[in-house]
């Protein structure tokens, strides 16, 4: 938008709008060829008006919350900010190529690295009823036999809690690794079992898990702290967190990318193939995030830690020309979603592996809402506000 365009829009004056830029509310970047003209994100000054309108009338606000509003509660554990994503205060990014996944689990669930869960005990359970169901329905019949069998699952103290989920952490490895034989770590547990022949996979899917342990309020973090809210067990938060995470519009979307670059691998000209499905008026999943307008981070982490292992992967050179040919078309960048795809042709993991690793990083981040929300001890009970018939 043009900046007269822009302040009509906000209904300020130019100097406001140059002061929603300067402090960051509003993008702008210089016009091709007139230097002195500017151009300001149209998204940026859209969402800047829905949260001017939202404020001169509170209840347009109240139903806009629950779909990308504004915050509706309170949580130390992720900031999004400037393009980037923090845990309790610690670049995300930079932990996943530094730090563990127990430490990482330890500080979004007790605010510190040094947490032990090594005596954590684990109970394992194969096959009956649910084998060879997919992985989230196969994780949420043993949670819940476990929950049953745990006599600790109701204890909600903090650092009971915390045991819980490392316990429920090994639990859901075991399910997606098919095995009860456990490495060291998650990823070595997870790198044997998928038979992986790089020695770089633990430390990619180390970095993966690691991406994926929050992100927020997100449709299966606000589930976890619904479900906390009542008083279930922590195993029952992350059976209702799985619930929603193989959903088409959250988790599913992992499916769908790694269905796409499957069908297209067969394609001469990815470009053309992108383009004849736009035409028929179908999406291309893995392109753009709201929260991101300039770029997942979380994408960019790991296809640059892939280019950086895997330089001549023909897997990977397919990935990035799928990755550009979709950025041109769309607009977009590639997301969380398109890069655990990537990451999995690229170390040709076993199929449903991009749903599996997004799962069970996520289940550290749904532990630590219910932390977060069993400390509250409050009930989430919102209103709904009646359309129906009105009573004779």
């Amino acid at each position: 938008m043009t900046a007269g365009e822009a302040s009509r829009s906000l209904g300020v004056n130019r100097a406001t709008l140059y002061a929603y830029v300067s402090r960051g509310f509003i993008r702008s970047e210089a016009r091709p060829g007139r230097s002195r003209e500017r151009r300001y994100a149209r998204e940026d000054v859209e969402r800047l008006q829905r949260r001017n309108e939202e404020r001169r009338d509170p209840a347009k606000a109240a139903g806009r919350a629950l779909q990308w509003g504004l915050p509706i509660l309170e949580s130390g554990i992720t900031l999004i900010a400037g393009g980037k994503f923090y845990y309790r205060g610690h670049d995300a990014v930079r932990l996943s190529a530094t730090h563990s996944v127990e430490q990482v689990a330890s500080l979004i669930w007790t605010g510190g690295f040094d947490a032990d869960f090594s005596d954590t005990p684990l109970h394992v359970i194969s096959g009956g009823t649910a084998a060879g169901l997919p992985f989230t329905s196969r994780a949420q019949s043993v949670l819940a036999v476990v929950s049953a069998r745990d006599p600790l699952a109701w204890d909600l103290r903090p650092h009971a809690v915390a045991q819980s989920g490392w316990r429920i952490l090994n639990l859901m490895t075991s399910v997606a690794a098919e095995s009860a034989e456990l490495s060291d770590t998650i990823e070595e547990t997870l790198a044997r079992a998928w038979l992986t022949k790089s020695h770089h996979a633990a430390e990619l899917i180390r970095a993966a898990l690691i991406l994926c342990a929050d992100h927020e309020l997100n449709v299966s973090s606000f589930t976890a702290r619904c479900v906390a809210s009542a008083g279930a067990n922590p195993y029952s938060v992350v059976i209702g967190g799985l619930a929603a995470i193989e959903g088409t519009k959250h988790g599913g979307a992992a499916i769908r990318v790694e269905n796409l670059l499957a069908a297209l691998r067969r394609s001469r000209d990815v470009r053309r193939a992108l383009a004849e499905r736009l035409r028929r008026g179908e999406p291309i999943d893995g392109f753009g995030h709201r929260l991101y307008p300039t770029g997942d981070p979380r994408a960019t982490a790991i296809m640059s830690m892939l280019r950086e292992r895997f330089p001549k992967s023909p897997e990977l050179v397919y990935a990035q020309s799928v990755a550009t040919a979709g950025e041109s078309l769309t607009g977009e960048k590639t997301t969380i979603d398109f890069a655990l795809a990537a990451l999995s042709r690229v170390l040709r993991l076993p199929s449903g592996s991009p749903l599996m690793l997004f799962a069970l990083g996520r289940a550290i981040g749904w532990i630590g809402h219910a932390i977060e929300q069993y400390g509250l001890d409050a009930i989430i009970r919102p209103r709904a506000r009646y359309v129906g018939q009105t009573p004779e």
